[in-house]
């Protein structure tokens, strides 16, 4: 199966495809990951909440985004969005990596029985992020890494 290449490339009139199933879910990946929320008048939904809070502070020793603006309403249907923990599993309800593997579940239909890590590493200001899954189409294996760099 071909899927469109992202980024998105027209070549003689058509967008351009992609014969690599790893590649173009690599892709889409990585999209969903750095596109926030409600940033998307096609699809409010699309993309991950996490980056709604680029400009908010860690709480380190609680592990979790410090609510800097006092006041515990978020987006709507993300309640409790300031108590989730930045590290740990998608077997964990109240992580990041839940919400990024329902996020996943969602939008990239290519992939099954996704398990999702984030991991932060405060000397580096680092979080490691590990998809992992099977692609359906032809039942391999899949795993996608990235790096979220944290500000100062």
């Amino acid at each position: 199966m071909r899927s469109i290449a992202i980024p998105l490339q027209i070549d003689k009139g058509a967008l351009t495809r992609t014969e690599d199933p790893k590649k173009a879910i690599d892709s889409a990946l990585a999209l969903l990951m750095t596109t926030p929320c409600y940033s998307s008048a096609a699809d409010p939904y699309y993309g991950f909440v996490f980056n709604n809070l680029r400009f908010e502070i860690f709480d380190e020793n609680e592990g979790v985004v410090y609510n800097s603006s006092g006041t515990r309403r978020f987006l709507e249907g993300w309640d409790g969005l300031y108590d989730k923990k930045i590290s740990g599993s998608s077997n964990n309800l109240n992580t990041f990596a839940s919400e990024l593997k329902r996020t996943i579940e969602a939008y990239e239909k290519r992939l099954k029985d996704i398990n999702v890590s984030m991991t932060y590493i405060r000397e580096e200001r680092k979080i490691y992020v590990t998809v992992k899954g099977v692609i359906v189409e032809t039942g391999a294996k899949y795993q996608y890494l990235t790096i979220i760099n944290v500000w100062k």
